[in-house]
């Protein structure tokens, strides 16, 4: 399981409780680090020229910040594997079909990598998957490159949800400010 950070984690977590591997040991999480590019303090001359030049395009640019670091092996990490990519929700679905696409890149590699050193032996299928605690229902500005993952049933939403801004409880400073505040929006 690859939890996308920082939404990502708690869900992983969850989920961890109720998969249990076939030799009954605990799924190992690993985790990523993207960041969409967002509107950050500048002090430079050349910074702030270059946020001008980005203005409007926020969100846009998925940045890595944390990427997986197995140690080797990884040939064994990856191939072979069913892995489920999780994050808290499906906005504009930029940052999954990010972690799809950067995942497949690694695998592809992974199997240059094994043919070459085991020639003549079958390449361990990998499947990706994807789980999400939120789908907003709306047009995601990017798609998911692996469509095996959509049309095979590999995508899973625990609910789908309009498009409004969504706050967890694991991102509240104070929890009993944020149920109140839950409860208001939930009732209008």
């Amino acid at each position: 399981m690859i939890a996308i950070g920082g939404g990502g984690f708690i869900p992983a977590r969850i989920l961890r409780t109720f998969l249990t591997r076939q030799n009954r040991k605990n799924i190992p999480i690993q985790a990523i680090g993207l960041s969409l590019y967002e509107d950050l303090y500048v002090s430079t001359q050349d910074e702030q020229a270059l946020q001008a030049a980005t203005l409007g395009k926020s969100g846009t640019q998925v940045i890595k910040t944390q990427w997986l670091h197995f140690g080797p092996p990884i040939v064994t990490t990856l191939l072979g594997k069913n892995i489920l990519i999780v994050d808290e929700v499906d906005d504009t679905r930029t940052t999954l079909a990010y972690a799809v696409q950067e995942l497949t890149k690694d695998i592809e590699e992974l199997k240059k990598k094994f043919v070459f050193e085991h020639p003549g032996e079958e390449i361990p299928e990998t499947k990706l998957g994807v789980f999400v605690i939120h789908n907003k229902k709306k047009e995601k500005r990017m798609e998911i490159p692996d469509v095996s993952i959509l049309k095979g049933g590999r995508y899973w939403a625990a609910n789908e949800t309009p498009d409004r801004w969504l706050v967890y409880p694991w991102e509240a400073a104070d929890i009993e400010e944020h149920t109140k505040k839950s409860l208001v929006m939930n009732n209008s």
